[in-house]
């Protein structure tokens, strides 16, 4: 349920449209199911790692176990960024969906609120936290499922709802390969979230059973979500509606927009909650997240050893505090608006999550090539994943094209391509300098063991 309400957000509420209006319906559409593809072979591989070898800490530790030390290191701190940058990412959506009830008041007031409440809620218990988390999550896919149920219902009661919408103007595909590629960095950052089922492996009574089982139940229930909602969307409005591409109003969102023209506008204001309730659950899992992967590096010593130490609610409290700070940048708002900076934000937190799928495959390709013909071979596993070694390299392919293909839209759309360029691919600068000083490190240090030796 972590999984799912961590998953669920603003992704598939606030951004869809958005993603709709860039790539147009079929864009969106397509690239939404190749990359419910790549999830499922991340997925796997994940799972085959994982009951083969649970981990209380981060599927990192495969990195670092399969891949190499400096790789591992270099990952488990993306990983932590990726995390602590999405509750910025939240934090300022869930202040854009406020500001749909009150446009005039300050865009840091909302943010200081919800950034305390979260904080509060993690600080008290592990306990308090999944509560509070479950609820969330049940409230986000039943809100979820009956808009597919009562969107499906009205293609046949309106007229001007159906297939003529994927027809006009440059549909289904708007703005051509520079739109697919802007979707599919952005659909990218909707699935986000599925690999948090391997945060956990270590904790449950018997992982070489339930943690297959839970990464298939979590994606298969993620992947439809998004691909019937995405593709009912499509049929339910053009990608020209000029209030999908306002990104400094919630009312930029399908659901609703959807839900407050055909039904009553007082059903877009249960929406627009719900909608608030869904960014404030996926904040609350990055939260948590984050500050676990952060736990887990000190405690592995990758990390200050101040980061380990937890309160008598089993808390680690100055984990908890600098991925706060982290997510703190979302005051950041007063300066640039939350509107622009939920857009880099949420692009940065992409980046960096395509930077852990390219681990997780290039951990389990190592893993089957080179780790596993000297322990055993494949009778070992209790849980092989599918297309080995195809699946993998499609997976890094992909993966690869989509983060080398982000300065295209960047140079012929944006107005401050420079700026916007640094700030895309920041998670990928400061990736590669953590593994080279990390590489550089450990040859030193080993050269100077064999000198002393």
């Amino acid at each position: 349920m972590i999984a799912i309400g961590g998953s669920i957000g603003t992704g598939i509420f606030l951004a869809s449209g958005y993603t709709i209006s860039i790539g147009g319906p079929g864009g969106a559409l397509f690239a939404y199911i190749v990359m419910a593809f790549i999830v499922y072979f991340l997925m796997t591989s994940l799972a085959e790692m994982s009951a083969y070898k649970p981990t209380s800490g981060t599927f990192c530790d495969y990195s670092t176990q399969f891949v190499g030390k400096p790789f591992g290191i270099a990952m488990g701190y993306n990983y932590w960024i990726n995390w602590a940058i999405t509750i910025a990412a939240e934090l300022s959506a869930a202040s854009i969906a406020m500001n749909y009830w009150f446009p005039s008041v300050n865009p840091v007031v909302f943010p200081t609120i919800f950034f305390i409440m979260i904080l509060i809620a993690n600080i008290l218990s592990v306990r308090i936290y999944g509560e509070i988390e479950y609820a969330m999550s049940f409230v986000k896919v039943a809100v979820i499922i009956i808009f597919i149920v009562l969107g499906a219902a009205s293609l046949f009661a309106q007229p001007n709802f159906g297939a003529h919408n994927w027809k006009i103007g440059d549909a289904p595909f708007h703005h051509g390969l520079f739109g697919f590629i802007s979707v599919f960095l952005l659909a990218g950052f909707s699935f986000q979230g599925t690999e948090l089922v391997g945060v956990a492996s270590g904790e449950t009574e018997n992982p070489k059973v339930t943690i297959p089982k839970s990464i298939k139940y979590v994606f298969w229930r993620i992947a439809l979500f998004y691909i019937l909602s995405i593709g009912v969307l499509t049929l339910l409005m053009p990608y020209n509606d000029q209030s999908l591409v306002n990104q400094n109003s919630v009312e930029m969102s399908p659901y609703t927009l959807i839900f407050s023209k055909y039904i009553s506008h007082y059903a877009g204001d249960i929406v627009n909650f719900v909608i608030l309730i869904a960014i404030l659950s996926a904040a609350n899992a990055s939260l948590y997240s984050s500050t676990r992967i952060l736990w887990y590096l000190s405690k592995t010593k990758q990390a200050p050893s101040i980061f380990s130490k937890t309160n008598r609610f089993a808390v680690p409290g100055a984990a908890l505090f600098a991925t706060a700070l982290v997510g703190s940048a979302v005051f950041f708002s007063s300066f640039v608006g939350n509107g622009v900076l939920f857009s880099y934000l949420m692009q940065i937190s992409a980046l960096s999550g395509f930077i852990a799928w390219f681990g997780i495959a290039l951990s389990h390709y190592q893993f089957r090539k080179n780790y596993l013909p000297r322990h055993g071979g494949l009778d070992i596993l209790t849980y092989r994943a599918k297309f080995y070694p195809y699946a993998q390299i499609f997976a890094m392919f992909m993966i690869t094209f989509v983060i080398a293909g982000q300065f295209i839209p960047i140079l012929h759309i944006t107005k401050h391509p420079i700026s916007d360029l640094l700030l895309t691919y920041s998670s990928l600068i400061l990736f590669g300098t953590l593994y080279f000083f990390c590489k550089i490190w450990f040859y030193y240090k080993m050269k100077f063991s064999e000198a002393r030796t």
